[in-house]
């Protein structure tokens, strides 16, 4: 038995040492090397100050900034630790009385003609950082006259912070809107600064 047990123990501790301890250090040194910042979270900084991810939504209350989509991730939304949709069904009432909410403070902001259907429900994980070049545009006149900027000007960052279809066709254009907000925030402040 004692033949039989050796082999067995040796071959463990061997798949062990290279599935759990080599083959991961090697996939992180790879991945700081040749891809830190994807590697590290794709952390936004500025001033010296984490102020967010590329990867991850987040909520923009004013209506200084254009709003991300809806996030039922959390009680409050846009909880990393508790991404997750909602789980509810086309026919849920709760859900249809969430997007008729959504809709109708969509049209107190100003969106005319239809709703993007992103500016009211919530992406899978509750974490979607971006929206739709549609939804972003529809929240331009908003924008423009809580910045007291010209629309065509806000327009014009939308269209600039538009990302186009990986490799020409796989997913669909999309705005990051930390990243737009951020433009945003630069152009309010140089025309501040005239």
């Amino acid at each position: 038995m004692l033949a039989q047990l050796r082999p067995a123990l040796v071959l463990f501790v061997l798949l062990s040492g290279v599935t759990g301890l080599l083959y991961p250090l090697v996939v992180f040194g790879a991945a700081q090397a040749l891809f830190p910042a994807q590697a590290n979270g794709s952390l936004l900084v500025q001033d010296g100050r984490v102020i967010g991810s590329s990867l991850i939504g987040q909520s923009f209350a004013s209506p200084r900034h254009f709003q991300g989509r809806p996030s039922a991730a959390g009680e409050k939304g846009y909880d990393a630790l508790a991404s997750s949709g909602s789980n509810l069904g086309p026919t849920a009432a709760s859900l249809v009385e969430r997007v008729k909410g959504a809709v109708e403070a969509a049209r107190a902001d100003g969106v005319s003609g239809p709703v993007p259907a992103d500016l009211v429900t919530a992406s899978g994980s509750g974490l979607d950082p971006h929206l739709s070049p549609g939804a972003a545009l529809a929240q331009v006149d908003r924008v423009a006259r809580a910045r007291g900027l010209a629309r065509e000007v806000v327009a014009e960052l939308v269209r600039r912070a538009t990302e186009e279809r990986e490799l020409g066709f796989l997913g669909e254009p999309r705005v990051n809107v930390l990243a737009l907000n951020r433009s945003l925030d630069a152009a309010a402040a140089k025309a501040a600064a005239r």
